[in-house]
């Protein structure tokens, strides 16, 4: 009789216990269901640039730390390509969708896509026109525009300027070039500022600038300032510049403050770059696409912006910050952006 009764005990323990693995198996596996997957859409042409490496890092690390998993995806083929990409991304169900477009207008059907099978889309960086999105994140473009001509008539209140716009597929090109602008006009109204060219690129290519920049000074060298899309397209007029020995005299400003433009900015062959601190950027970037994933009320909008859709965006803009000789220290430095020891290398070596 005391044989069953022990019997009994460790029967009632043994059903106990595999009671509990059961139950820790079913919440771990719960667990498993609620985990946040984001999905990242990157146009692989632009992947290339310095910057992007750092945005992505960024996001994918600060939304690890709110519990979410990233998925990112580079286009290797242009528009067609991140449209197709964005579409396995959506099969993958996915809980939110950061889309940086190739194309601002020809991506709006997959984002339709996403957006009826209920995902929120946030356009990283660039607008996406033609579709009501859930948010857009970026710096303030027009602003880098105004930074970029502050710096130049600076340096050159009088003379023949060269504008070399980035991508026509990014409406960011518009924005800034709307910002170089606002701050030229009145020195041209005045003849104090010629316009020699104002070109277009199709893509944010340095082989593109290099050629349509090099086309320019074959017509003329008689250039004074040389306003540039971006650093890339800055090194490509710097190197256009080199081979004429015009290094250095003409005031050249770009944006992203990557690494070589940064040295070139402290060895003198640029004037300028347009610093955007990117972990205050892909860190909001990420809060608000988990926040969307978990369907919550993220934070108020800095601004809603027009994306053509009819309906105003809610966007979180940054501010962006000009970077010349004496204060590269005092930001791109001290924000861990670039070491000094990599900014003035050249410097170095030549007092060595």
């Amino acid at each position: 009789m005391k044989q069953c009764r022990w019997l009994w005990k460790i029967g009632v323990t043994v059903l106990l216990v595999v009671s509990l693995v059961i139950s820790c198996d079913k919440q771990k596996d719960h667990n498993k269901e609620k985990k946040l997957v984001i999905g990242f859409s990157v146009a692989t042409d632009t992947f290339i640039l310095e910057r992007w490496n750092k945005d992505v890092k960024i996001f994918s690390g600060a939304a690890r730390d709110l519990g979410a998993d990233v998925i990112v995806q580079l286009s290797a083929g242009g528009t067609k390509e991140q449209i197709a990409q964005i579409k396995y991304l959506i099969q993958r169900r996915i809980n939110a969708l950061v889309v940086i477009a190739h194309d601002m207008e020809m991506i709006a059907g997959v984002i339709k896509q996403a957006k009826d099978e209920g995902i929120p889309v946030i356009a990283y960086d660039r607008m996406i026109l033609g579709i009501p999105i859930d948010a857009y994140v970026s710096f303030d473009n027009v602003e880098v525009g105004r930074l970029f001509a502050r710096a130049l008539t600076r340096a050159v209140p009088r003379g023949n300027y060269l504008i070399v716009n980035g991508s026509v597929r990014d409406n960011n090109s518009y924005l800034v070039n709307q910002g170089v602008y606002e701050i030229l006009n009145p020195f041209i109204k005045t003849g104090q500022i010629k316009i020699v060219r104002d070109i277009w690129l199709d893509e944010w290519s340095y082989d593109e600038a290099l050629e349509k920049i090099g086309k320019v000074f074959e017509e003329t060298t008689s250039i004074d300032a040389v306003s540039c899309g971006n650093d890339q397209i800055a090194s490509a007029a710097i190197q256009n510049l080199a081979e004429r020995r015009l290094a250095g005299k003409v005031a050249v400003v770009g944006q992203d403050a990557d690494l070589i433009s940064c040295q070139r900015v402290v060895e003198g062959t640029q004037l300028m770059t347009v610093y955007k601190p990117i972990a205050r950027l892909a860190s909001r970037a990420a809060y608000l696409a988990v926040s969307l994933a978990k369907k919550e009320i993220p934070s108020p909008p800095d601004t809603y912006m027009d994306n053509k859709s009819g309906t105003p965006i809610p966007s979180y803009i940054e501010k962006p910050i000009a970077v010349y000789k004496h204060n590269m220290d005092e930001t791109v430095i001290r924000d861990g952006f670039h070491s000094s020891s990599d900014v003035y290398r050249n410097i170095v070596e030549v007092k060595n």
